[in-house]
């Protein structure tokens, strides 16, 4: 019998909340959870270190989930820590399954078999974006989705300050991130423009493929950790965004 990444009792690649959503916003989460498949034995790292910024998006998946009630929009979770596989990595670039990260040496990645790499990509990474691919086509007769990556960011990264309370990232198509982006600094918000990371096709993955290349509406969401750590801070990001996101949609539509 052929091994496998994931143990019947173990969650699927991704979790899809609000599947009937009447908006044509499409939220997805990359970077949702610090999970490890038990198979991988936490990757040789201590649980501490799976905590923290390496290992997930902190307050990512929360903020996405509150912006999907309130826009009434169908969100798409990440169920396995980007350690793993990263889910916004095409998969020949070279960290796809990082052998560090901020810094930081992840045992498990090191010297891995082709095997061990088909297993992640089967079961972690093709059914996530399989599962994103799936609800585009059913709607693609349909009013145009939108699509929204929500991400988060460390406020300090090997010593370097980032000082940016958000950033909105993209490739080719600026549209909806340039409008996003002129309403959030209306609000007196430091925000960059493909910072503190910029979209390229070699580095990400997600908005790349299901947004820009159907044609879509879409922008990358950053926002800086500490503003999304606790209750307070990810029910105001989703509520900033909730009333924005469909503004920016106006202003692109015009």
């Amino acid at each position: 019998m052929m091994a496998t990444l994931l143990s019947p009792d173990e969650p699927p690649a991704c979790s899809i909340e609000h599947e009937q959503g009447a908006s044509s916003f499409l939220l997805v989460c990359d970077h949702a959870s610090h999970r490890i498949p038990r198979m991988l034995g936490g990757l040789g790292l201590p649980a501490a270190e799976l905590m923290t910024h390496i290992a997930w998006d902190i307050g990512a998946a929360a903020v996405a989930q509150r912006l999907a009630q309130r826009l009434q929009a169908t969100l798409v979770l990440q169920n396995y820590s980007r350690l793993v596989i990263d889910c916004n990595r095409p998969l020949d670039a070279p960290d796809s399954v990082a052998i560090t990260s901020g810094g930081v040496e992840v045992p498990g990645n090191r010297a891995l078999s082709s095997e061990q790499r088909l297993m992640r990509q089967n079961e972690v990474f093709l059914p996530y974006h399989g599962a994103i691919r799936d609800i585009l086509d059913r709607r693609a007769q349909g009013p145009p989705a939108v699509l929204v990556s929500v991400h988060s960011f460390t406020p300090i990264f090997l010593g370097d300050s980032r000082p940016w309370h958000c950033g909105v990232l993209y490739n080719r198509d600026a549209r909806l991130a340039l409008a996003l982006r002129d309403l959030l600094r209306s609000d007196f918000l430091r925000v960059g423009e493909n910072e503190p990371y910029a979209m390229r096709d070699s580095s990400d993955y997600t908005v790349p493929v299901h947004g820009e290349a159907r044609g879509l509406a879409h922008v990358e969401l950053e926002i800086r950790q500490d503003l999304i750590s606790d209750d307070r801070g990810q029910e105001e990001w989703a509520t900033r965004l909730a009333l924005m996101l469909p503004q920016a949609l106006e202003v692109v539509a015009l």
